[in-house]
């Protein structure tokens, strides 16, 4: 499938773009993990600072984004507004509310594990990669990215080839806000491609919404 804008309301191509080729997927890939390695030594408080700044960037682009969304993949444009809108919520939820949900948490009976004091701990793990939908363009990428990021993990998204514009968008949101280059970042690639940035040991979780036999076969790749 091409990588490319066609407008649903008129059958149009407006836009198409050049996968990244594999050297491009390397670099971005060898950048989500130098940032990792910065963003797991920032403070919460940071990492917030900076989710709300892209909240900010991400509203003032609302009229404009929206107007990208219902021309890429065809809902009505009130419908893309509030998506814009829930997107910049959602990131100032996850800003306030990360540290708590990742607060150590005490276990009840320390002696189980030879300890007088034991707590759970919650750690990033590195590059997440996403594979996302085109239904909604944004807010399947934001609720991952959003609580991804703040947890001090970096992201790669492989995003529906045909809604490259959203995508390309992202590509750059986080970074406006403060995040380090590579915090988040977009492959332009297509399906076949997906296994091998799964198999980089580099890259370590995936996360998809979509079909089941697209569930099925990044599971495989990802056991």
């Amino acid at each position: 499938m091409a990588i490319a804008t066609i407008n649903p309301a008129t059958g149009q191509t407006e836009k198409t773009f050049e996968p990244h080729d594999a050297q491009e997927v390397e670099r971005r890939i060898a950048l989500a993990d130098a940032a990792y390695r910065t963003l797991a030594g920032t403070t919460f408080a940071q990492r917030a600072e900076w989710m709300r700044k892209a909240a900010d960037r991400l509203e003032a682009d609302a009229e404009w984004l929206a107007e990208v969304v219902t021309r890429e993949m065809g809902k009505p444009i009130n419908a893309s507004y509030a998506e814009v809108l829930k997107c910049a919520k959602g990131m100032r939820f996850y800003a306030d509310n990360a540290e708590a949900f990742l607060a150590d948490e005490p276990l009840e009976d320390p002696s189980l594990v030879g300890a007088s004091r034991a707590v759970a701990r919650y750690q990033p793990l590195g590059v997440v990669l996403a594979v996302m939908p085109w239904n909604y363009p944004l807010w399947q990428v934001v609720r991952f990215a959003a609580p991804a990021l703040m947890a001090g993990n970096t992201g790669l998204l492989k995003h529906a080839s045909n809604v490259p514009q959203s995508a390309l968008y992202l590509d750059t949101l986080f970074q406006r806000g403060g995040f380090p280059e590579g915090a988040f970042g977009t492959l332009l690639i297509g399906s076949a491609e997906v296994q091998a940035v799964i198999e980089d040991r580099r890259v370590r979780a995936v996360t998809l919404t979509g079909s089941e036999p697209a569930g099925r076969s990044v599971a495989a790749a990802a056991g």
